[in-house]
């Protein structure tokens, strides 16, 4: 199954060749028939009450800058215990909300929300932001990640060259990090990654 997002069309190309427009659905679905569609799909959807969005697929560079920061964080978090993922992995923020963020951690592999078929919350999340549209991870998502209460949020942005590190309460500024300097978490107390070698990965 393919999907395709346009400006005002929501295209779904079924494995017998078959096309509809979803687009008359949107606000209609439900959570239920958002998670079914996201398990035909390879394709990024995030969800928000009644209404889907299809996530460009991302560029051969975003996924550079993804696979490095998700080795760094992992190597990191391996001898704590902690849990770290990449996407394609769905967060549920709240009922009716979901989004997918390209890495999560958690500080446990016990805790509780750490579910097979989905998160239902997490401590730390890292976007790279996408050029489509980059308000989705530098403005609505930080509204998202707070609501959600996630501790810290990193926006990796390939656009500008920075690093920002957000934390709660209500996404402080914890440093807004250029190249010739080291992106620092407060969750991880003494992690961080030069942001020279994220954007010359």
């Amino acid at each position: 199954m393919t999907v395709e997002s346009h400006a005002n069309s929501l295209k779904i190309t079924r494995s017998d060749g078959l096309e509809a427009d979803l687009a008359p659905l949107q606000g209609l679905w439900t959570e239920q028939q958002y998670l079914r569609l996201t398990e035909q799909t390879n394709h990024l959807i995030e969800f928000a009450d009644g209404s889907i969005e299809v996530l460009p697929i991302p560029t051969s560079r975003h996924q550079t800058i993804l696979l490095l920061l998700y080795e760094q964080f992992k190597t990191a978090v391996q001898p704590t215990g902690w849990k770290v993922l990449v996407a394609p992995l769905r967060l549920r923020l709240r009922p009716g909300k979901f989004r997918e963020p390209d890495i999560l951690l958690l500080r446990s592999a016990s805790d509780p929300r750490y579910q097979d078929a989905f998160w239902l919350g997490t401590d730390l999340v890292v976007e790279v932001v996408s050029p489509d549209r980059p308000e989705r991870d530098t403005e609505e998502k930080v509204r998202d990640y707070a609501e959600a209460g996630i501790p810290e949020y990193w926006i990796v942005n390939p656009l500008d060259e920075t690093v920002t590190v957000l934390t709660l309460h209500e996404y402080a500024l914890h440093g807004i990090f250029h190249r010739g300097q080291r992106a620092i978490s407060k969750l991880l107390d003494g992690f961080g990654i030069a942001v020279d070698d994220i954007f010359d990965a």
